[in-house]
């Protein structure tokens, strides 16, 4: 088995006049936990939905693992289904119980029998911490109690890859370290991710790696100790010196 599991290169995605990805190289490995950083309209949120297949790329190339993603012959649902994914929003489905959720791929695109879906199901949710909740509807928990439980969903299927976009950014500050948390819990278990973030002090302490988008383009990547804390491009600095006090 390859040892990386995500490669971009040359990814280019423009809307009308505007390119907001002007040629992305990326290298993910097995394991690893890269954040993208970087201002709004700077590509981070464009560049996952690109690796889901969700936006259409203009240029360049994408594999997962040794497919090419990009190429049009490739079935869309395929890539999906390996690859998890968590939005800002917590796209749960709002007439459907937690546990139904949790295990709709797994029973409709995996053909997965019901009571081993929902077995997994209530095992991750129990170290979610939300096992009671399972028979609820969503509109009965909290934010971040919808957010880990769109993680959960994303993570029920095993996939090779986690992308998560901007996951805390719809919730109230008080909900937001159960979500990094499960998160943090995710990395060092060995979990794939790559993260579009505004939490830098989180990015700081559990990503392997950090890359800097700005107009669409790669700025800077490194460790992410060596990009945030030692930063060595001047846009690097700009955009870091709104977070001084957090890092």
């Amino acid at each position: 088995m390859s040892d990386t599991v995500l490669r971009l290169e040359n990814v280019r995605k423009r809307f009308g006049d505007h390119e907001v990805l002007a040629g992305v190289d990326l290298t993910v490995k097995r394991h690893e936990v890269v954040a993208l950083i970087g201002a709004s309209g700077s590509g981070k949120s464009t560049l996952l939905r690109c690796i889901n297949l969700i936006e259409q790329l203009d240029d360049g190339r994408i594999w997962l693992g040794d497919l090419d993603v990009s190429d049009p012959r490739v079935p869309v649902d395929h890539v999906r289904s390996r690859i998890g994914v968590v939005f800002q929003q917590f796209n749960l489905f709002p007439h459907l119980r937690v546990i139904d959720n949790v295990t709709l791929a797994s029973r409709k695109v995996f053909k997965g029998s019901r009571a081993d879906a929902e077995k997994t199901a209530l095992e991750l949710l129990d170290r979610v911490g939300l096992a009671d909740r399972a028979r609820d509807y969503p509109d009965r928990l909290s934010g971040g109690q919808q957010q880990r439980v769109a993680i959960v969903r994303a993570i029920a299927t095993n996939p090779e890859l986690l992308l998560l976009d901007e996951i805390t950014s719809a919730l109230d500050p008080e909900l937001v370290t159960e979500v990094l948390d499960l998160v943090r819990q995710l990395a060092s278990e060995g979990t794939t991710v790559v993260m579009a973030t505004h939490e830098m002090a989180f990015a700081r302490d559990v990503a392997h790696r950090v890359v800097f988008l700005d107009g669409g383009v790669v700025v800077e990547e490194g460790p992410a100790a060596e990009v945030l804390v030692r930063p060595r491009h001047e846009r690097t600095r700009a955009f870091l010196s709104r977070f001084t006090g957090s890092l």
